[in-house]
């Protein structure tokens, strides 16, 4: 059943927002906190639990499962697991930052470096995998993961059987720059140098894992994004139960547009454009707010003519790191306080479905 308001929402005004110290939510009961779920995968995802963290201590993050490639497609190929590589980035960014959180949060993330087998394996995705064998549940097996790791939330897969992603892209070939080509694996639709028209999973109708299922119908805010567009935020549309639940909940939505274009993926996208195909995925799916960079925008008009096919209003915030280039290929990431700040000023302004639990 659709909740009050649904389509009926504030105007699409665009705010700048600053730092800010969260506080008790405004009517809320003193110490109760919002029940957020995050989806998305790779350090995109990362950015907004990082973030959201510092917010809420009931934070759920849904994770993409169709990574190929590194140590994640080696363990997935020798072991027929779920790829881990993202739940670890996902676990990582949920630690705390006292001594115990950082000091967890490096060894997780730490890459053997040898000439045998070990090489470029993550101690993180190794432990993932020895629970999962030792244990046969993903979920308890991550639930025991985050309690060694004191983090602040939950990682759960979006789905328990491991997937692949194929695309539809234009000009893959760059010597026919007009012709449809299909792309398979999500490393090769990362790096594409065509323009990727749609994406699909194989198998094409994959299991939810029903805890993710559970988690959205029971959130008050949803947040997908940011992350790459095509290979970490659109997949969790293509899971048939957890998009009927991102339709069904009557949680507030949230989609978090990227910093920047992603090369290869979607290069040239403006942030219309990603809403655009997220649409063109999920027609039926709505939003409460589209939050964007307000320095990613050059056109503020027509991301909200774009934002007004979802429903949603636009927000916008300086969520960039500023004058900071350190992820690999000079892309811009999200500073975390600022980003913090963001959510937390949209939880209080867009309203909620009754007080927090």
């Amino acid at each position: 059943m659709p909740r009050k308001g649904l389509w009926h929402r504030r105007g699409a005004e665009s705010r700048p927002l600053g730092r800010t110290t969260a506080r008790p939510p405004r009517g809320g009961r003193r110490g109760a906190q919002p029940k957020v779920v995050a989806l998305g995968g790779g350090m995109g995802l990362s950015a907004s639990l990082t973030a959201l963290r510092r917010i809420t201590g009931d934070l759920t993050a849904v994770v993409t499962v169709a990574d190929d490639g590194g140590s994640s497609g080696r363990l997935r190929d020798e072991l027929g697991v779920l790829p881990p590589g993202d739940l670890r980035k996902a676990l990582a960014a949920l630690c705390g930052d006292d001594e115990w959180g950082r000091t967890w949060s490096e060894v997780v993330q730490h890459r053997f470096t040898s000439e045998g087998a070990l090489h470029d394996h993550a101690v993180g995705n190794l432990l993932i995998v020895a629970l999962w064998e030792q244990l046969g549940d993903h979920v308890r097996a991550l639930d025991l993961v985050g309690k060694l790791l004191g983090a602040h939330g939950r990682v759960l897969p979006m789905s328990a059987v491991p997937l692949e992603l194929e695309a539809l892209v234009r000009g893959h070939d760059p010597r026919h720059p007009g012709e449809l080509s299909r792309v398979r694996g999500q490393v090769a639709v990362a790096l594409t140098p065509g323009e990727v028209q749609r994406v699909v999973l194989v198998p094409g109708d994959p299991p939810a894992v029903p805890e993710a299922v559970e988690a959205v119908l029971d959130a008050d805010w949803v947040v997908l994004g940011p992350g790459s567009w095509f290979s970490s935020v659109i997949p969790h549309l293509l899971v048939p139960e957890l998009l009927d639940a991102l339709v069904a909940t009557r949680a507030r939505r949230v989609l978090s547009l990227n910093l920047a274009p992603q090369p290869g993926e979607t290069d040239g996208f403006s942030p219309q454009r990603h809403v655009e195909v997220l649409v063109q995925h999920a027609p039926k799916l709505a939003f409460d707010v589209v939050l964007a960079d307000q320095a990613a925008v050059p056109d503020q008009e027509s991301l909200r003519r774009a934002a007004e096919r979802l429903g949603a209003g636009v927000e916008l915030a300086p969520v960039a790191a500023r004058g900071d280039r350190s992820v690999p290929g000079g892309s811009p990431r999200h500073d975390p306080e600022l980003l913090a700040a963001a959510y937390d000023r949209i939880f209080r302004m867009h309203g909620r479905i009754g007080p927090w639990r």
